[in-house]
């Protein structure tokens, strides 16, 4: 059996800077601040997930909708819920967040308008609406079947005399 060595010199000089190289630590995600949504309508709640060096105590985050809103420990995260006022502007606004140790973080929301449709949408003549027409379908079907029963019946008659 054949030895496969240029194979294993190759995986062996691939893997040994690897080995050489010291251990790099693992560096926290940093320290930032998010909505989600990004982009919520006037009146809608935002999530707002935020992170400082040390998640453990509460910090603030503040816009101009919302004002100062405290995010609080969770799964690791800060975390929190505001409620953007129907009564805000639509446009851009910044998000802060504010850490314990005085660190701090920005992000940008988008607000837009909450826009009502006035009425639904044109989706076709609008025979599942309620109105006169339905006795008058119900009657036509009832009608079309009869004489689909006494066609079958003067067919079926036709075949056993002729």
């Amino acid at each position: 059996m054949r030895t496969p060595v240029p194979a294993a010199l190759a995986a062996l000089a691939l893997a040994l800077p690897m080995v050489l190289i010291d251990d790099i630590p693992a560096h926290a995600a940093g320290v930032f601040v998010e909505t989600n949504p990004s982009t919520v309508r006037a009146g809608d709640e935002v999530g707002i997930r935020a992170s400082c060096d040390d998640n453990l105590k509460a910090a603030t985050v503040t816009t101009d909708p919302t004002g100062a809103v405290i995010v609080s420990p969770r799964y690791g995260f800060l975390t929190a819920t505001a409620r953007v006022p129907a009564t805000t502007d639509a446009g851009d606004y910044n998000v802060t967040l504010e850490c314990p140790d005085g660190k701090t973080a920005k992000s940008t929301m988008h607000v837009v308008l909450r826009v009502e449709p006035a009425r639904g949408p044109a989706t076709g003549g609008g025979g599942t609406a309620g109105g006169g027409s339905a006795p008058y379908l119900i009657g036509g079907g009832l009608a079309a079947l009869a004489a689909g029963v006494a066609l079958s019946v003067v067919a079926a008659r036709r075949r056993r005399f002729g």
